[in-house]
């Protein structure tokens, strides 16, 4: 009875470890990514404050959100670091420092001067995002039910900022106005810092002379089925729920009135909470590469059901269920990627993804602009479409993935030749992850 009572003592203290990292984990993530997710938004109010044209204060918030792409290529110093906490708090506080003294000159000075400040900005911009979601898997635990419900708090963590940042700019902006509303996003990512490094360390995996390049990164992402799926459906999907908005505004003054486009994306990011809540709940069961697969049609229905709304309750009903999908979609990817990045790129695997995300997304809002010129549902209905296609070829490709393993397997087992040697395990889920 005794040793029975010592053996649940560390299991106890274990969970407890587990809760207070995931605690302290939720809440730096929200600081840093609601300070990099409300920038443009804050960027582009300060330059119409300030009487600057359109086209510069939107070129100002692509100043930010462009250089997301480039941030791949200074990922690798996460997994080569003693200590990944530092790497990104020091990327938490340039990027806070440089957006608040950006604001300060953007009234001042050449609009080109805070451009180039906003740039090496979003350069870290990926570290607070893809980057921080890197640590979870070691603050989880190494059971994939606590790996998945961890993912499920990312998920909302992504889903509240996306929410608090551009909010609490919007109120601040009508209050003090635009420039202080960026000074406490500045201050949010340097406070957001300091959590950080309340973290857990983690040691290092390997030795940084294994740690691949950016680009060899890429080519193990692009060679690895699984990781190649979740890539090319994560981008697919971005491209496609960033018509959202496009579509909210262009159909709103047929529901009664165009204040109702706030209400539309209102309740996308309420379906986004909600399918969080849902995988606080019961977090996603059986093999992440067949969730990423199977939730991107989910997505695509969920996308065609918005453009057929005939009626705006109809429409925000939908655009939740929109929202409640691409949740449950989002927590699929951040579990492949988890679960299949080499250990020794695993920073990177996620800073890539997550940049060419976010690359998808604007790309995804430029065309749902090009694409209006008819009935405000096509957009949307045409990237339901491209949904299902990327979603069949991610089957297909799954599926022979699976069958060249299955055949391996088979033809080792009645070559005559035994079993492969033990040190070298072919058959099960490794075999099948390997021949993917």
């Amino acid at each position: 009875m005794c040793s029975a009572s010592a053996a649940e003592a560390p299991a106890a203290s274990g969970a407890t470890r587990r809760s207070g990292g995931l605690a302290r984990y939720v809440f730096a993530a929200t600081l840093v990514r609601s300070a990099d997710g409300g920038a443009v938004v804050a960027i582009v109010l300060l330059a119409q404050h300030t009487g600057l044209p359109a086209w510069v204060s939107g070129l100002l918030g692509a100043s930010i959100t462009a250089p997301h792409l480039l941030g791949p290529f200074i990922s690798r110093r996460l997994d080569t670091a003693r200590d990944g906490r530092v790497v990104i708090a020091v990327s938490a506080v340039v990027h806070g420092a440089l957006l608040g003294v950006a604001a300060l000159l953007l009234p001042h000075t050449w609009a080109a001067v805070p451009a180039v400040l906003l740039f090496v900005s979003g350069l870290f911009g990926p570290m607070l995002t893809g980057g921080i979601s890197s640590r979870l898997p070691a603050i989880a635990g190494p059971s994939r039910q606590h790996q998945r419900r961890a993912q499920s708090w990312d998920v909302a963590s992504y889903g509240i900022s996306g929410t608090l940042g551009p909010a609490a700019v919007a109120w601040i902006a009508a209050g003090p106005g635009p420039l202080t509303a960026a000074l406490v996003l500045a201050a949010a990512a340097i406070t957001g810092a300091a959590a950080v490094l309340a973290l857990p360390r983690q040691p290092p995996v390997t030795d940084a002379s294994a740690v691949p390049s950016p680009l060899q990164t890429f080519r193990q992402i692009w060679g690895s089925g699984p990781l190649r799926r979740t890539l090319a459906l994560t981008v697919t999907v971005a491209f496609s729920v960033a018509v959202l908005p496009i579509y909210a505004v262009a159909i709103a003054p047929q529901f009664g009135g165009a204040a109702l486009a706030g209400t539309l994306v209102a309740g996308y990011g309420v379906g986004n909470l909600i399918g969080s809540a849902l995988l606080m709940v019961k977090p996603l069961p059986g093999d992440a590469d067949r969730l990423v697969v199977m939730l991107c049609f989910v997505v695509a229905a969920a996308l065609a059901v918005v453009a057929a709304m005939p009626s705006f309750v109809a429409a925000l009903v939908a655009c939740g269920a929109a929202g409640i999908a691409n949740a449950l979609f989002f927590a699929a990817t951040l579990a492949a990627r988890s679960e299949y990045a080499p250990a020794e790129a695993r920073g990177q695997v996620f800073i890539w993804v997550g940049a060419l995300k976010i690359a998808a997304g604007s790309a995804g809002t430029a065309t749902a602009g090009v694409l209006l010129f008819g009935a405000a549902w096509m957009p949307v209905a045409l990237v339901a479409g491209v949904c299902v296609l990327a979603a069949l070829a991610g089957a297909r490709s799954r599926a022979a993935g699976l069958s060249r393993s299955a055949g391996a397997s088979g033809s080792r087992s009645g070559n005559g030749h035994g079993p492969a040697p033990a040190t070298a395990p072919q058959t099960g889920e490794l075999a099948r992850r390997r021949a993917r």
